[in-house]
């Protein structure tokens, strides 16, 4: 009967913080910029909501973020220490270069706005590596 009941208050509030973290990144704006002489690319993401523009000049183009890749967002999203963003370094400097984009994460969160240093399109820190990729995959 203890297991039982035990299961069931396990349940029962792994729902609450899923719920709970949810609703916290209904609330942020991810904004993705990647970009050099030659390639552009914008992603925001806001509210199970996809923005993505592949140029400077015209408009983004919108859809919505199926349920199972906003959970996987939402988990992701979970595991990024928004203080610590500011002071990531680079793995590899190819953009001082031009062998890659220049690209920056940038988080409104809470009232707050959370930036990353610049880093090279498509290899990121390895803090926020995880949601970086994840945010690309929906530009593909």
């Amino acid at each position: 009967m203890k297991v039982l009941a035990l299961f069931i208050l396990t349940l029962f509030l792994g729902k609450s913080c899923e719920s709970e973290a949810q609703k916290k990144m209904e609330t942020a704006q991810l904004i993705y910029t990647a970009n050099s002489r030659g390639f552009f690319q914008e992603i925001v993401i806001e509210n199970h909501k996809l923005s993505i523009k592949k140029d400077r000049k015209r408009k983004a183009v919108q859809s919505k973020i199926s349920d199972a890749d906003w959970k996987e967002l939402v988990q992701l999203f979970q595991e990024v220490n928004l203080d610590e963003i500011k002071n990531l370094k680079s793995p590899t400097e190819k953009r001082f270069y031009d062998g890659a984009a220049i690209a920056q994460l940038k988080i409104n969160y809470d009232g707050k706005n959370y930036e990353s240093q610049s880093f090279d399109h498509g290899f990121p820190p390895e803090a926020i590596k995880k949601i970086v990729t994840k945010i690309n995959a929906f530009a593909k």
